[in-house]
């Protein structure tokens, strides 16, 4: 997540200081997601683009069913089980491992580790939003995420680019807050899967 404002180095003090607005707008527009996030409760939402699926949400808790691999995550542990091999995979994730399974990871660390930038209103899927690209201060596999939320802080589209030219798409078609999630949503049940094969792999 780099390379960013090459035009704002090309301009003048004018136009920097429209830069620095625009980067307040963008951290506006994070503070009021992450804050919309936060008092949320319980998230469940539906998504469609590069793959469909749904997520579930609580805190720095995730359900992920999509592509025949279902994944939770209680906030330490998380648990894959691929649906065609019967296997699940245990592992201790890095924020970054996180962020490519769960786009959501960056509301709580877009401060820390992106920069930020205010591109507009642009509608998506018929809905209008705003429009932020974050891009990483410090080298990783993803290269940039697009964020593009509604007024009220819920997102319409998130999209990942990847350092290796791959672009994964989430298109929210739908959104609900205050769910009663368990805490047990977010870890894997092995007596529901008993034939699964475990593979720890912390």
């Amino acid at each position: 997540m780099k390379k960013i404002f090459l035009v704002i180095l090309l301009m003048g003090i004018a136009l920097c200081r429209a830069a620095a607005q625009q980067d307040a707008k963008a951290e506006s527009i994070l503070n009021k997601m992450a804050e919309s996030y936060q008092k949320a409760g319980g998230i469940s939402l539906s998504f469609g683009g590069t793959q469909s699926g749904n997520l579930l949400l609580k805190g720095n808790k995730f359900y992920l069913e999509s592509g025949g691999i279902q994944t939770w995550f209680d906030g330490k542990t998380q648990w894959s089980y691929v649906e065609q091999n019967e296997e699940v995979n245990v592992s201790t994730p890095t924020p970054e491992e996180l962020q490519s399974v769960n786009p959501y990871a960056l509301v709580t660390t877009y401060k820390k580790s992106f920069n930020y930038r205010y591109v507009g209103e642009k509608t998506r899927q018929g809905k209008r939003g705003q429009e932020i690209i974050l891009t990483p201060k410090a080298s990783q596999d993803v290269k940039s995420i697009t964020l593009n939320v509604k007024e009220n802080g819920s997102p319409v589209y998130i999209a990942i680019q990847l350092q290796n030219g791959e672009k994964q798409e989430f298109q929210i078609s739908s959104y609900r807050t205050g769910v009663n999630l368990p805490d047990a949503t977010f870890r894997f049940n092995k007596q529901k899967y008993p034939k699964a094969e475990i593979i720890d792999l912390r």
